[in-house]
């Protein structure tokens, strides 16, 4: 997860509300809930100690969500009577409605929650040409079409010369629509930094799409087993996305297994551990975080100072280094705020047995 949206969070100093809001449900008593859960954010912020300003600025936010149609829910991160950043999810947080005050912003459910959202353009393939439809999390909507050369394009069953040659002429029709689809297709995809490619169509057409998409689209294709004109439904388009955030996944743990080996200079490419983890983040190496968001590590107390790099295991360690002021904080939130500030990535992992603990990280190298 690309965490460079998170950087207006850190621009402040906290102490910060952090609010997550389900919006998955839509009934006529929609807007009387949304401003009930409102009021009992508010409270519930107030009674953790935010001032007052800051509760009223997270009622007004989710009151605003009364008439929303968000299909999954909202995050609200507040200061100082101010609502900073309020990212949409791409799924309902689990367990409803939440709120926390703290020294730093709870951005770590993020990754779960709005992270690893592959956008997909699904082209819809037959002879003649092809349509485009962008699909997320949020919804679709057309991403424009192709049309290729028209006759001709269907095959005869006599043998003799001339319909050999207008056979040829036919394949040679294919031939060029299928390469005008994939010329559109690929800028389709540099246009909306699709994540995702899914061909739908007859085999030898989706197929022959598939061949002529330039060599660095092909790890982005799915080719989906429908006929042509048909539509997929919103449960083959989730499959094709949750498989292609698991492959991404499984791809970021090998890397992370292979590189914990030291290298000819004795050193690792990848550590795991709080101690360790921070002193990667205090000399700037963390090139991207993995984050078992239910491992122990996760919400260990560590220390932190003003800077994203002033973060330590204990309080004295940050007086050593010359930081007057600290705060405790949860391991997890002060390693991504140390992460954004240097351009790092983040990865919710599942797999209980990497890393150990539930904090890794890959590290980059001066």
């Amino acid at each position: 997860m690309d965490l460079a949206f998170l950087h207006p969070l850190y621009e402040h100093s906290g102490p910060w509300a952090s609010v997550y809001v389900d919006t998955s449900r839509h009934t006529e008593d929609t807007p009387h809930e949304r401003r009930l859960t409102a009021q009992a954010m508010a409270r519930e912020l107030a009674a953790q100690g935010a001032d007052e300003a800051t509760c009223r600025a997270v009622q007004s936010a989710i009151e605003d969500l009364a008439h929303s149609s968000e299909p999954h829910g909202r995050a609200l991160f507040a200061r100082a009577g101010e609502v900073v950043l309020d990212p949409p999810l791409t799924r309902p947080p689990q367990g409803g409605d939440w709120a926390e005050w703290a020294p730093l912003p709870r951005v770590t459910p993020l990754l779960e929650l709005a992270g690893e959202d592959p956008v997909c353009v699904v082209a819809y393939i037959d002879r003649k040409g092809a349509d485009f439809e962008l699909r997320s999390a949020l919804g679709s909507e057309d991403a424009g079409s192709v049309t290729g050369r028209t006759w001709p394009v269907h095959r005869t069953s006599t043998v003799d010369w001339s319909e050999r040659h207008f056979q040829l002429r036919v394949e040679n029709t294919w031939e060029h629509n299928a390469a005008e689809i994939a010329d559109a297709l690929a800028v389709c995809q540099e246009e909306t930094q699709a994540d995702l490619l899914i061909l739908v169509g007859d085999d030898r057409e989706r197929r022959s799409v598939h061949e002529r998409l330039p060599k660095r689209l092909h790890d982005l294709v799915v080719e989906a087993p429908h006929g042509s004109g048909s539509r997929l439904l919103d449960e083959d388009v989730e499959r094709a996305r949750a498989e292609h955030v698991g492959r991404r996944a499984e791809a970021e743990l090998d890397r992370f297994r292979a590189a914990r080996h030291s290298d000819d200079e004795g050193r690792a490419g990848a550590v795991e551990g709080v101690p360790a983890l921070i002193d990667a983040a205090r000399e700037h190496r963390i090139d991207e975080l993995l984050i078992r968001l239910d491992g122990p590590d996760a919400h260990r107390e560590v220390w932190i100072g003003e800077d994203p790099d002033q973060v330590a295991v204990r309080r004295t360690d940050l007086k050593v280094l010359g930081e007057q002021n600290s705060w405790p904080a949860r391991a997890d939130d002060a390693l991504i705020r140390s992460a954004v500030a240097t351009d790092a990535h983040a990865l919710a992992v599942s797999q209980e047995e990497v890393p150990v603990g539930g904090l890794g990280a890959l590290l980059r190298w001066k």
